[in-house]
């Protein structure tokens, strides 16, 4: 867990759902894992979003298909218009998709990589302790794509730019952040967004920072 997360006092968790079986065991784990916690529910885009304006959560978890008001058909088009709303009004708020089919997600690809916080998407068919991996990732600003959503996506030059600084120049980030005149914060997201690109993710015991050098130059992205 993150030393940003461990200091809250109390989080405030969000989660959308109109399965209610879902909706109950997402709540249910969530509040077992973390110690102080307030847990709000929804399962409608609109509950969602009216719930989000007064309790500002510090997670904002989320299925796919959904209806938009109650008593409407669960759709995938409401979910991503949602997802899509939440990343435009709260830029700094972790995100995490449970899905049991997140090709949908591709709409939002590049927009995903854009946004201020963690994004994760953790398919419904994970473990519970994967889940619970998927949701810290998330608070530490991680973002996390399946791979199918991966492939295609452009490297953007900005990327490439932190890249070349950090491994064949020996920058640090906040060197990088003054040479390429943006802050620190934003070039934290463009490794994270390299990261996934490249399919790397925190694991124990590994560097990250060195495992992106050497899938860097592996794929050909740093001489």
């Amino acid at each position: 867990m993150s030393q940003a997360l461990s200091n809250q006092e109390i989080l405030r968790i969000l989660v959308v759902d109109d399965h209610e079986l879902i909706l109950g065991s997402t709540v249910q784990v969530l509040e077992q894992h973390y110690s102080k916690v307030d847990m709000y529910t929804a399962k409608t885009a609109w509950e969602a979003l009216e719930k989000l304006d007064k309790v500002k959560p510090n997670l904002f978890v989320v299925d796919i298909s959904i209806p938009d008001k109650e008593g409407g058909s669960a759709r995938s088009e409401v979910g991503i218009n949602l997802i899509k709303t939440v990343m435009e009004r709260y830029p700094s708020l972790p995100i995490v998709v449970q899905s049991a089919d997140f090709r949908p997600l591709v709409k939002l690809k590049f927009a995903i990589h854009e946004h201020g916080a963690g994004f994760i998407v953790a398919e419904k068919k994970l473990t519970t302790q994967e889940m619970l991996t998927r949701v810290d990732w998330a608070f530490g600003g991680v973002i996390y794509t399946p791979k199918e959503m991966r492939s295609g996506l452009e490297v953007k030059e900005e990327w490439l730019t932190v890249l070349d600084l950090a491994f064949n120049h020996g920058l640090q980030d906040k060197a990088i952040a003054e040479q390429m005149n943006i802050g620190e914060r934003t070039v934290r997201r463009y490794w994270t967004n390299i990261q996934d690109v490249l399919g790397i993710y925190p694991e124990d015991g590994k560097n990250l920072r060195i495992l992106t050098g050497i899938r860097a130059r592996h794929e050909g992205l740093i001489d």
